[in-house]
């Protein structure tokens, strides 16, 4: 109990840190400065004054909603003990492997460098900078040469890791079974069972509603939706960040998916948003990095215009490109197993006081990166505010979906790329065990036969 209510000091303490360096800080504030003019605010009764008026003018709720999204993305309380890598990943088997593939991307990167005789940051000319700034809404119809820029890896090499990924402490012993080889994943990973899904995602469950599911449900699918999407408007005039995330775990109704989404990420287009993204476009037309060749690539080969099928290829770069200048990204790898690539000044290899991370936001764009946008392309049609979705659904969610992880985050409903993999494999069996063992027999007799004529 005591050391329950440590950790949640800690937690507390750690948040309001956090918030004490944000705008939003600023903004309360000044409100708070400027409540002491109001005639019901009393000297004798001052804080409880300020409070009520917070919550009246909507600021406890705006906190409230902040708080909410700190505690997202908040990693698990640690041992007091444990070192400060097993904050980033607990395994240390799982903790060499990240670091060998990190190792490998930057050999792809830097070697691809050496062999194009390309620097992996410039400065453009004014002419270039006066270029791209009058083609930047429609960058879709540049046509650059890019032959000869490869993807620094692919998904399925990043499967491969996996597949070959041991661990060192586990050996099964005489019990080996066909179970044991079935799977791609040898990883023998803690997953969820199907009472504790069922238990966890209650709202699937056959007899609740769920939008655009047409179950054997009591009230007519119909009716569910009209009084879902009515419910959906009243979350939203409320501005509830943790109702917002409740309401959609049973279906979130088109109309209001982007409202309903930005709810949940707490973003909300302030002035100050608008201006940073601006200022990581002035960024991305002074200097050209490496990486923008690789977006530039990875869009033209996965997600370029085509008028029957997706048509937002321009916001994918005016995304990528600032992306891959935003240092605030940098936070995410407090709580991510992977580490930021660093580089050196010219001719200070291997100096730390002449490292830098690269690229400044520490991620190396692969083959596909680019999917991670495209979807949310067809919510949002205003760039900063598509931008600030995705970088938020990164930090939380994407980066997972890359980076060798033995542990799911607070919520227990996000889980590493391992994880997953093991909970799909589990599901599988169970749902489908039967039919698996008949198709393998059916493969070892096929090869018993084969062999016979071989």
């Amino acid at each position: 109990m005591l050391q329950e209510e440590s950790d949640l000091s800690l937690i507390i303490a750690q948040i309001v840190q956090k918030l004490k360096g944000s705008n939003l800080y600023s903004q309360l504030e000044r409100q708070a400065w400027a409540s002491l003019q109001r005639p019901e605010i009393k000297l004798e009764s001052l804080k409880e004054d300020i409070k009520r008026f917070f919550k009246t003018s909507g600021w406890e709720k705006k906190l409230q909603n902040a708080v909410y999204s700190e505690l997202s993305v908040f990693p698990s309380p640690r041992h007091p003990a444990a070192p400060p890598e097993h904050l980033k990943e607990p395994l240390a088997y799982m903790r060499k492997a990240q670091g060998s593939w990190e190792k490998r991307i930057l050999k792809s990167l830097n070697s691809m460098c050496t062999e194009l005789s390309i620097p992996l940051a410039r400065k453009r000319p004014v002419g270039e900078q006066k270029e791209l700034l009058s083609k930047w809404n429609e960058m879709g119809t540049d046509e650059p040469d890019l032959s000869l820029f490869r993807p620094v890896y692919a998904p399925k090499d990043f499967l491969e890791v996996l597949i070959n990924l041991r661990n060192p402490n586990y050996e099964n012993g005489d019990y080996l079974s066909f179970r044991t080889h079935l799977g791609l994943i040898q990883v023998p990973l803690k997953v969820k069972d199907i009472p504790e899904l069922k238990e966890l995602f209650v709202e699937l469950g056959l007899t609740t509603g769920q939008l655009g599911i047409d179950d054997a449900t009591q009230v007519p699918p119909e009716l569910f939706e009209n009084e879902h999407v009515r419910i959906g408007q009243k979350v939203l005039a409320e501005q509830d960040s943790a109702a917002a995330q409740q309401y959609v775990r049973q279906g979130s109704p088109t109309a209001l998916r982007a409202e309903l989404w930005a709810l949940i990420l707490n973003i909300s287009s302030q002035p100050e948003d608008i201006l940073y993204y601006e200022q990581l476009k002035t960024n991305v037309i002074q200097h050209d990095l490496l990486v923008d060749s690789l977006i530039y690539k990875d869009v033209k080969l996965t997600a370029s215009n085509d008028d029957y099928y997706f048509v937002f290829e321009d916001y994918l770069y005016q995304v990528l490109l600032c992306f891959s200048r935003d240092t605030s990204v940098l936070g995410h790898f407090a709580y991510n197993s992977a580490s930021p690539p660093k580089s050196y000044i010219r001719g200070k290899l291997g100096i730390e006081e002449y490292a830098v991370f690269y690229p400044p936001n520490g991620v190396i764009p692969f083959h596909g990166f680019s999917m991670y946008v495209a979807p949310l392309c067809f919510l949002y049609h205003e760039p900063s505010k598509l931008y600030q979705i995705f970088r938020e659904m990164y930090v939380r969610f994407f980066f997972r979906l890359h980076s060798i992880s033995s542990h799911p985050s607070v919520s227990s409903r996000k889980t590493g790329s391992e994880q997953t993999l093991n909970l799909f494999l589990f599901l599988l069996l169970k749902r489908n065990e039967k039919s698996l063992n008949e198709m393998i027999k059916q493969l070892i007799l096929i090869c018993g036969v084969t062999s016979v004529f071989l």
